[in-house]
């Protein structure tokens, strides 16, 4: 008699379905961010990797560079040095041969000219000797000198590469990112329509009670419909109720495609009174609890368990902030919703 009362004093309210509504618009735009946020920081991750390897290259060129430099600084100095011996070799053959001419112009003083001769010979041989060290010293550095080179250009052809590959790679992350985006809003729009079909299903079934709300994306009801008073054990008319749901609901599982991640959440509430007795410590308890019996039976119909979760709000999630017997028994609910995973 008193629920017929309760039934007959509920009025339609339909701002908080419009607030529920907007609440989970901006819960999927909130998604959609953050998984382009992910993306963009992966995308990130790759792009300084390919920066560090061209800051590797680079400074690897520079050094070679640098001991490119040094090489052609030596050969340089070898140059001037061979220069310098080359000119020591002609000034020796002049004094050589002008000993020899005094040798030669000399008769009593042939002895002493001849010494100077042979030593100035020996002089000259070191000097040749000097020479020749001096010119394999000069091949060296130039066989170095062409490695170098070889080395970087080949450093330059990989640079070259790894720019190319980068561009290349940075055209292929923004085409990913656009089909990311694509499949996403695909997703969203499929678990969108299968949602409608859900609640049209839910709605024939259950008819024009006065007692069920559909607020926004969600099927509200009592807790009285399922619940004895401060207690989480499904009563007889509860089962009924949720065989017809689970069966709209296991209808509805084989028609949605298996890449598409969808849940089924219940959600409990309780009003802001304290709880009563020794079963439960608080709301928060009870209202989880009354959340996962309902999925425990769901469960024990046939859905499987990956496709539900329940939540336990307590007394924090009222529809009617007021303190009236109304108030309450709006708050004391439990809520089905058909969401992403």
């Amino acid at each position: 008699m008193a629920l017929s009362h309760a039934r007959r004093q509920r009025s339609v309210d339909y701002w908080p379905g419009f607030v529920d509504a907007l609440s989970t618009l901006i819960l999927g735009i909130i998604f959609l961010l953050t998984v382009f946020v992910i993306v963009q920081f992966y995308l990130s991750q790759e792009v300084t990797g390919k920066d560090t390897a061209l800051q590797r290259l680079t400074a690897r060129i520079a050094q070679l560079t640098d001991m490119l430099s040094l090489e052609q600084a030596g050969k340089l100095t070898l140059e001037e040095q061979m220069a310098q011996l080359r000119a020591s070799l002609a000034t020796t053959e002049d004094e050589r041969n002008r000993y020899k001419g005094l040798y030669e112009g000399l008769g009593s003083g042939a002895v002493t000219a001849e010494g100077k001769v042979t030593e100035l010979a020996g002089q000259l041989d070191e000097s040749q000797k000097m020479n020749q060290r001096a010119l394999a010293q000069i091949e060296v550095l130039n066989q170095q000198l062409a490695a170098l080179q070889r080395q970087l250009a080949a450093l330059q052809q990989a640079l070259d590469a790894s720019e190319a590959k980068d561009k290349e790679s940075q055209s292929r992350i923004a085409d990913l990112g656009s089909r990311l985006n694509l499949a996403l809003a695909q997703r969203v729009q499929e678990l969108q329509r299968y949602r409608s079909d859900f609640f049209g299903r839910l709605s024939a079934i259950l008819g024009n009670r006065p007692d069920i709300r559909v607020v926004g994306d969600r099927f509200v009801f009592p807790s009285e419909v399922f619940f004895d008073t401060g207690q989480a054990v499904l009563k007889p008319e509860g089962k009924t109720e949720l065989d017809q749901i689970a069966a709209a609901l296991l209808e509805l599982s084989q028609q949605i495609p298996p890449e598409i991640g969808w849940v089924l959440r219940v959600d409990g509430h309780t009003d802001v009174r304290p709880v009563s007795g020794a079963t439960f410590k608080s709301n928060w308890e009870l209202s989880a609890a009354r959340a996962i019996s309902v999925v425990q039976y769901l469960i024990s119909k046939g859905i499987s368990p990956q496709r539900l979760a329940a939540a336990g709000f307590g007394e924090f999630q009222p529809i009617d902030p007021g303190n009236t017997e109304e108030a309450y028994s709006k708050n004391r609910r439990i809520e089905l919703k058909l969401t992403e995973r």
